[in-house]
């Protein structure tokens, strides 16, 4: 099995297609700025579902955040958990530069 992942800037979001396929197997929705890109929400049809689409769209994604020199916030919990499993892209992500004072 082939997966095959593009961007589409004007649906904000990577689709993932299958052997060359028509069908979208999966996407990932993002919202950019000019600063980082908030990875909120993956999904990949039940038929994909443990075949490594879901893995295709993450490293995908986030390999061409890092081209873009963008961070990651990773609110969708598949994303999240990716990354976690994942060090070699823990640098993308996105902290919070505010700190509370005692």
């Amino acid at each position: 099995m082939t997966v095959q992942v593009n961007n589409v800037p004007g649906a904000n979001r990577y689709e993932a297609r299958v052997d060359g396929a028509a069908r979208v197997a999966g996407v990932a929705e993002y919202i950019r700025t000019t600063t980082l890109v908030a990875f909120r929400h993956t999904e990949v049809a039940p038929e994909y579902a443990g075949g490594g689409v879901g893995s295709a769209l993450v490293r995908s994604a986030l390999d061409n955040t890092r081209a873009s020199r963008l961070l990651v916030l990773a609110t969708c919990p598949f994303f999240a958990g990716w990354i976690a499993r994942h060090p070699e892209y823990q640098d993308l992500l996105y902290q919070s530069r505010s700190k509370v004072s005692d």
